[in-house]
């Protein structure tokens, strides 16, 4: 339907944004669209701005990746690659969440096709073990074919031989980004740009473990279930896998 009266558009809007804190006007205006309210990007934009709807957050940073190291570095396999299914690349990466006294860790493993966090893990340490815990937990809910790439930076958490030998043992291949060039690593550096806008950055987490289960209700709860990606034709990644399940199925 069309609808016309601001104050009825701003009640749907907030519901929307209650719903999936931290969304921006396109996907606001996508959301409404998909639930039969016809609305254009600017109106949307204007409602939120005039009723403090926007999200504006600060960025912070800290250093997650040591590629100063001994270990051996691996080509960029993913460069160029056209994917057609899913399993086949995993991109991995870290990144930390701030508490009141210092950080926990968040490495996680995504399907580079279908774009879902297949594999996560959560500690007070940056170490190889954070990032293993990842893959096994991925490569036990997934089971990639012979030949699946796993992509990464070329921090030491990743090069280590006990994170390589995990991959070459369960006949995966070895990619790396370049160094100095995290754009080689977009959708991982997508899904925690996401992560901090739409959750992180609108919390305060006080202990480690309420840090790890709001981790949990984003990736499980939202991102992969009901978090609306332009990339999939506005699908969560849940639904866009089930989709390509039905094709195979028809």
């Amino acid at each position: 339907m069309q609808c016309n009266d601001d104050e009825m558009l701003l009640a749907k809007i907030e519901k929307v944004v209650l719903c999936e804190p931290g969304s921006g006007t396109r996907r606001v205006s996508k959301s409404l669209s998909m639930s039969g309210t016809t609305i254009g990007r600017r109106r949307v934009q204007r409602i939120m701005r005039e009723n403090s709807l926007l999200c504006h957050v600060k960025k912070l940073w800290t250093k997650t990746t040591n590629s100063t190291h001994g270990h051996k570095r691996y080509t960029n396999l993913i460069k160029g690659l056209l994917l057609s299914e899913p399993d086949r690349v995993f991109v991995s990466d870290i990144t930390y969440i701030p508490l009141p006294k210092g950080f926990c860790f968040l490495a996680v493993v995504l399907d580079a096709f279908t774009r879902k966090v297949v594999g996560y893990n959560v500690s007070r340490n940056i170490d190889a073990e954070l990032p293993i815990k990842a893959l096994r937990n991925a490569l036990r809910d997934r089971k990639p074919k012979a030949g699946w790439i796993h992509h990464s930076d070329q921090g030491v958490q990743y090069a280590c031989n006990g994170y390589t030998d995990l991959v070459l043992r369960n006949n995966g291949q070895i990619s790396m980004s370049s160094t100095g060039s995290p754009t080689q690593n977009a959708k991982a550096e997508s899904f925690f740009a996401s992560l901090k806008k739409e959750y992180v950055h609108l919390e305060r987490f006080e202990t480690f473990e309420s840090a790890k289960n709001g981790i949990y209700r984003y990736i499980n709860g939202y991102y992969n279930t009901r978090r609306l990606h332009s990339s999939l034709g506005y699908m969560s990644p849940v639904n866009y896998e089930k989709s390509l399940n039905n094709r195979v199925a028809a």
